[in-house]
């Protein structure tokens, strides 16, 4: 999973195996998703279980999903269950909790049935989603006759002791609109799909957009790639996004060489409007074989493509870890129980890193710019519990304390992935490094064959070099902050002091330039901060009320608005601002100058150690 947090934690300042098809036997579940006949809102959802023996049977929605690490108690979007005998009496079911339902006289049942709300109306906040709220790519979406996002764990439920059993996945669905997943379609109508798939777990790990047909697909060596688009006002297209995306994707396929575990992967790109009943969590969840992406649709095409360029490449490296290398926790999955992984510093933390290691790689970025990243990341880390230890906070991820510290999986799991990369590089001249690692691993585990948590770092030292089993009990198992500058200086990299592209509304990552007047919902310019370049230039002052911009009105209803516009203003560009001050309303009119910030960072100085340099960025 990967969150987009940088503009939206501003807002607050004001107030995440290979499917398997298999042939339908009597004995298997059946699962009907009606989104034709929607009503209010809702969609009905069908099942026909398997033959019980017991008197009662548990059916149950999952509390958490893989790669959320939160729990989000998908059945509280669940209404109206019903169970049934084959002459189509009712028999009695029995909520146990948020999740869980008890059915009597299971030998005799025959139908359950449902309803479905959908998470994407529930959520408030501004941006990042509140405390309830499922984040937006692992949640769910029902438009009538638009949009369908089925990330069908929020949409079916499983029988205890019946996890290992087929399903076969019925959906029918207004002609007007296909459905796009990894998944095969083993039904030639236009208005029905069945999916046949091995197991409830690896049906949960396959969602599906359905809206009006805007795909693309391209080739990745021997892995098709298929991007699903859905944009509310058709601003954007497939088209518009598959070229950079295919450019990114075929960049990550050489760097990772020949780790390849899927022959068909699905890119569903949702574009929300932003309105009260939309998605606000902004960023992607993985699948084995997908990943879900949620974006707001007024974000410029280029800043859409650099986010795109980060979050998926972020989901695609994914198929390294947790899909091909996973401990047990997560072989075993237990939706409702859910049982949590020492090892988040590498299932995220590799992952992100890699997510940026490919880009200097693959010359996408610079290493002026990959190093500028670290440095963000070392910052952000640093703001965190820089003392906790990593793999205790993995392994309680879902409770407090350690829950509000997961954040910290993409800053400091992503730098202590780089220290390892780092380390490994130093002992073995340049030779080898973490990706190496992480293809030993997927030869000595694999999609079907998990490690036990407690057996990893001696198995990563085994493989590796004695300096790595050291950093790891020190800097991951233990709670001694990471100095990271005696990493760099390995690489011949030093401090340096360097200049990094600013907001015109926030000062570093905590202080903002503005403010909102409760009573009036304006927006206005603090009173004794100091204006930056941004703000000067066009001759703003200190509690000057901003009205609109390029002749858009903004105010505390639609601030984020205003943020997201700001993120795609550059120098030079022609702006207008109106502006109350004294109590008279003014238009300002000038060009953009964006601020600029300084910040601790790091540059190469020692052409020394150049050769091991250029190995650990692009060998």
């Amino acid at each position: 999973m990967k969150k987009i947090i940088l503009s939206l934690a501003f807002v607050g300042f004001l107030w995440s195996c290979s499917p398997t098809q298999t042939t339908t036997k009597q004995n298997d579940i059946a699962v009907t998703i009606d989104l034709i006949n929607v009503k209010d809102d809702k969609v009905m959802v069908t099942v026909t279980p398997p033959t019980f023996t017991s008197e009662t049977v548990n059916f149950h929605f999952p509390k958490t999903v893989p790669g959320t690490y939160s729990e989000d108690d998908y059945g509280r979007f669940i209404e109206n269950v019903k169970a049934f005998d084959a002459k189509g009496n009712a028999l009695k079911v029995a909520k146990i909790d948020e999740n869980s339902y008890t059915i009597s006289e299971a030998k005799k049942l025959s139908k359950i049935t449902y309803l479905v709300n959908d998470t994407f109306d529930t959520e408030g906040g501004a941006g990042f989603g509140e405390s309830e709220d499922v984040f937006s790519p692992a949640g769910t979406n029902i438009n009538a006759g638009t949009n369908f996002m089925l990330n069908t764990h929020g949409f079916i439920g499983y029988f205890k002791g019946k996890e290992e059993t087929p399903y076969k996945l019925t959906v029918t669905h207004p002609e007007s609109l296909m459905g796009i997943s990894a998944m095969t379609d083993a039904d030639a109508s236009a208005t029905s799909d069945v999916f046949l798939m091995s197991k409830y777990a690896t049906l949960v790990e396959m969602p599906i957009m359905y809206s009006k047909p805007d795909y693309t697909s391209f080739m990745v060596d021997d892995m098709e790639i298929i991007i699903s688009v859905y944009s509310p006002t058709g601003k954007y297209t497939a088209k518009q996004i598959t070229p950079n995306m295919e450019n990114m994707m075929k960049a990550q396929k050489r760097f990772l060489g020949p780790i390849n575990s899927t022959k068909k992967y699905a890119i569903l790109l949702y574009l929300s409007d932003m309105k009260a009943k939309d998605a606000k969590g902004f960023g992607a969840l993985e699948h084995p074989t997908s990943t879900t992406v949620v974006m707001p649709e007024m974000m410029g095409l280029e800043m859409l493509q650099e986010q795109l360029k980060d979050v998926v490449s972020h989901e695609f490296f994914h198929i390294v870890t947790p899909l091909t290398i996973h401990s047990n926790e997560i072989q075993y999955f237990d939706f409702n129980n859910p049982q949590m992984s020492e090892h988040l510093w590498m299932y995220e933390g590799v992952t992100e890193y890699f997510a940026n290691l490919f880009q200097v790689n693959q010359g996408l970025i610079d290493e002026k710019e990959f190093f500028e990243r670290m440095a963000g990341k070392i910052a952000q880390s640093r703001q965190m519990n820089d003392n906790m230890s990593f793999t205790k906070m993995s392994k309680n991820v879902l409770n407090a304390p350690y829950k509000d510290q997961y954040l910290n999986v993409y800053q400091k799991g992503a730098l202590i992935a780089m220290c390892m990369d780092i380390l490994i590089r130093e002992n073995s001249n340049g030779q080898k490094g973490i990706l190496n690692l992480m293809q030993e691993l997927s030869k000595e585990y694999g999609t079907t064959k998990a490690f036990k948590d407690e057996e990893l770092f001696a198995k990563i030292t085994a493989l590796t070099y004695p300096a790595v089993g050291e950093f790891l009990k020190n800097h991951v198992a233990g709670e001694t902050p990471i100095p990271y500058e005696q990493y760099f200086a390995k690489m011949g990299v030093t401090e340096a002091s360097i200049e990094v592209a600013g907001n015109p509304f926030l000062k570093g990552q905590r202080e903002p330039y503005i403010t909102v007047n409760p009573s009036t919902k304006e927006i206005m310019i603090l009173p004794e901060i100091e204006l930056n370049v941004f703000m000067t230039t066009l001759g703003l002052k200190n509690n000057d009320t901003l009205l609109a911009f390029n002749d858009k009105n903004y105010n505390l209803d639609n601030i984020y608005d205003l943020i997201m516009a700001s993120m795609n203003w550059k120098d030079g560009d022609a702006i207008t601002v109106k502006i109350k001050r004294d109590g008279k309303e003014q238009t300002v009119k000038g060009k953009v100058v964006m601020p600029k910030e300084k910040q601790e960072g790091y540059q190469s100085t020692d052409d020394t150690k150049k050769g091991v340099r250029e190995a650990w960025l692009r060998g």
